[in-house]
């Protein structure tokens, strides 16, 4: 079967991860924090050279994940590319990532936070850290306000910054937002959208975005298409 080209709408969101081939370091083994610094500062400089916006970033032993609005239909695939060019050059040899990154498109004001808080949890739910903001190599810690560790890669989305009216009250906020977490209905709708590849969205969205998507938005029908009843005669 042929694979899926790149989805893409100008100026919504897109909920990105990549997997490496082989893990920076084995769960035993002590977190690889020169390599994953090393990887922020690449995302750095490759997230401006690209012109993409990044509202939520992770890096853990195994992964990249990033909740981005790249500035055209190229950004997003441009900026893994690079990170795997420097990867392959300053970090390991061979192939760096295990199969295509996975992309969603996320519907601003309805599932952008959720995408974020999904993003920002991993650490916890693969059991790295007991608190999201704890792990330095996220997002999680300047959206909650948590240390004086300024987050130059991060570009708040407007979503974020319409729930509260100073950043104090964002910053509690969201910090509410990640403790309560989401409902296993929302994490199945993410993880469904994110490995499919299509957009994480309600009815009214999906129809207001298929004429600017660059593919198709959702999956096809099951099963053959109906054939039509033939005609009676006259």
């Amino acid at each position: 079967m042929a694979r899926l080209p790149r989805l893409y709408a100008p100026q919504i969101p897109q909920l990105v991860q990549a997997q490496f081939v082989q893990p920076l370091a084995a769960a035993q083994d002590p977190t690889p924090a020169a390599q994953l610094d090393r990887l922020l500062e690449w995302l750095q400089r490759d997230a401006r050279e690209y012109k993409v916006a990044v509202h939520g970033w992770l890096l853990l032993n195994d992964r990249i994940a990033l909740l981005c609005t790249p500035s055209d239909a190229h950004g997003t695939s441009r900026l893994i590319q690079a990170l795997g060019r420097r990867m392959a050059a300053g970090m390991r040899h061979g192939r760096v990532f295990s199969g295509r990154y996975r992309s969603a498109l996320v519907q601003p004001g309805h599932w952008v936070l959720p995408a974020l808080i999904w993003l920002e949890s991993l650490p916890v739910q693969l059991h790295y850290v007991d608190a999201a903001q704890r792990w330095p190599w996220s997002s999680a810690a300047g959206h909650m306000g948590v240390g004086s560790r300024h987050d130059a890669l991060l570009t708040d989305h407007p979503d974020y910054w319409q729930d509260g009216n100073t950043p104090f009250a964002r910053q509690a906020r969201y910090g509410q937002r990640v403790a309560q977490g989401l409902s296993a209905q929302q994490s199945r709708r993410i993880h469904e959208a994110l490995f499919g590849q299509w957009v994480l969205g309600e009815p009214d969205f999906l129809a207001q975005i298929e004429s600017r998507a660059s593919r198709r938005i959702a999956p096809a029908p099951r099963g053959r298409p109906r054939k039509p009843a033939p005609a009676h005669p006259s």
